[in-house]
C-alpha cells in the first residue's frame, strides 16, 4: 500500500523555481568552502577554481536529478540532466571565446587611438606610427575578392539547385566540397603561380591576394546560397510556372528575393571568414610600410600581415611593436563583429514575413 501512494505520488508535482538555483549555488558554496579548508591545511597559497567548479557541477547535477527524480518523475528529472549537460558544455565553449576577446581588448587598447588609424608605417621606427595602410589595402583586397566571389558563388548555386542534373553537377559539388577544405596557404600559392605566369616571378600586387582570397571564398557563398535556395518552398515555384512564368525568371524574380536574407547572411559570413587570412596574403600581397591604394600595381599591405609582421619583426623598443600587434588584432576582431552583426541586422529585416 505505501509503495502505490509513494508510485503515485512521483511524477505528480513540479519542483519550485527557486530550487534549482538555490542547489545550484549551495553546491558551488560547498566546493569552494571545502577547497578553501585543504588549500589552509595544506598551506598553499594559491587556490585552484577548476575543481571548484567540477565538484559543484557534478554534485548539483546528480542531487538535482534525484530530486527531480523522486518529485517530478523519470522523463523530466532526464530533461533538467540534459539541459544541465548542455548548459554546461556550451559554457565551456565560451571561456576560451571570452578569454580571447578579454586579452586583445585589454592588450589592444593600449594603441588603440587616432594616430592608429590615421597614419601608416612609413619612415617609423620604434614608437608611433599606424594602420591606416593595413586598413586600406584589407578594405581593398576583401572588396575585389567578394566582387569576384559573390556573382560566381550564387550563380553557380542557381546551376546547382535549379538546373544542375547529372555528371556535370555532381562534378561541380564535388569540387567545392574539395575547395572548402583548401588550406589556405594552397590558395595563395595558386595566386602566386599564376601572377607569375603573366608578371613574371616575385611579384606582388593587392589582385593576387584579393584572388587569393576568393578561391578560399567561393565555396563558402555556395554552399550558404545553396542552402539556402534549397528550402524556398516549391510551392511558390510552382504558382509561378502555373501562371506560365519562365523558369528562369521565376528564379530571378521568386526564388532569390524569397532566400535574399539567408543569401546576404552567408555571404557576410563568408566575408568574416577570409577578412583574418594572413598566409595567402603575405605570400601574394607582400608586405609594406607605406600607403598603396592601386591593387594592381607594387605591394599592398592587410591587417592579419600588419600584425603578424609587428609581432614577428619586433625592433629595438619592442613594447611598441606589441602594442601595434594587439591593436591590429582589435581592430580586425571589430572589423569581424561589425560584419556579422551586419549579417544579423539583414537577416532580421530582409527575410521573407508570414
Amino acid at each position: 500500500m505505501t509503495s502505490q501512494v509513494t508510485s503515485s505520488f512521483q511524477g505528480t508535482a513540479d519542483l519550485p523555481k527557486w530550487v534549482s538555483p538555490a542547489m545550484l549555488l549551495a553546491f558551488f558554496l560547498g566546493s569552494f568552502t571545502l577547497q578553501v579548508m585543504l588549500a589552509s591545511s595544506t598551506e598553499q597559497n594559491e587556490l585552484n577554481l577548476i575543481p571548484v567548479a567540477v565538484f559543484g557541477l557534478v554534485g548539483y547535477a546528480v542531487a538535482l536529478y534525484a530530486l527531480s527524480r523522486f518529485v517530478e518523475g523519470r522523463r523530466k528529472a532526464t530533461d533538467r540532466l540534459v539541459t544541465i549537460l548542455v548548459t554546461a558544455a556550451f559554457s565551456l565553449a565560451l571561456i576560451p571565446l571570452l578569454s580571447l576577446a578579454y586579452t586583445v581588448v585589454q592588450n589592444g587598447v593600449a594603441r588603440f587611438d587616432a594616430e592608429f588609424f590615421t597614419f601608416s608605417m612609413r619612415n617609423i621606427v620604434g614608437e608611433g606610427g599606424g594602420a591606416l595602410h593595413a586598413i586600406i589595402g584589407t578594405l581593398e583586397i576583401t572588396g575585389i575578392a567578394t566582387l569576384i566571389s559573390v556573382p560566381i558563388g550564387i550563380m553557380a548555386a542557381i546551376y546547382l539547385v535549379e538546373y544542375g542534373r547529372g555528371t556535370i553537377a555532381r562534378l561541380v559539388t564535388f569540387f567545392v566540397d574539395v575547395m572548402t577544405g583548401v588550406p589556405s596557404i594552397v590558395a595563395g600559392l595558386f595566386a602566386y603561380a599564376l601572377f607569375v605566369i603573366f608578371f613574371g616571378p616575385g611579384v606582388r600586387m593587392g589582385l593576387g591576394g584579393a584572388i587569393a582570397l576568393s578561391v578560399l571564398m567561393i565555396p563558402v557563398v555556395i554552399r550558404a546560397t545553396e542552402e539556402m535556395l534549397k528550402i524556398v518552398p516549391n510551392e511558390l515555384r510552382e504558382a509561378a510556372y502555373a501562371l506560365g512564368v519562365p523558369k528562369w525568371l521565376t528564379v530571378i524574380k521568386v526564388v532569390l528575393p524569397t532566400a535574399l536574407a539567408g543569401i546576404a547572411t552567408g555571404v557576410m559570413i563568408s566575408i568574416a571568414r577570409v577578412i583574418g587570412e594572413t598566409a595567402p596574403l603575405l605570400i601574394i600581397a607582400g608586405f609594406t610600410a607605406s600607403m598603396n591604394y592601386n591593387p594592381f600595381d607594387e605591394r599592398m599591405m592587410t591587417l592579419p600581415v600588419f600584425v603578424y609582421t609587428s609581432y614577428a619583426n619586433q625592433g629595438v623598443d619592442m613594447q611598441s611593436y606589441v602594442d601595434r600587434a594587439w591593436a591590429g588584432a582589435l581592430t580586425l576582431m571589430l572589423i569581424v563583429m561589425v560584419l556579422n552583426l551586419v549579417a544579423r541586422l539583414i537577416s532580421k529585416y530582409f527575410s521573407p514575413k508570414g
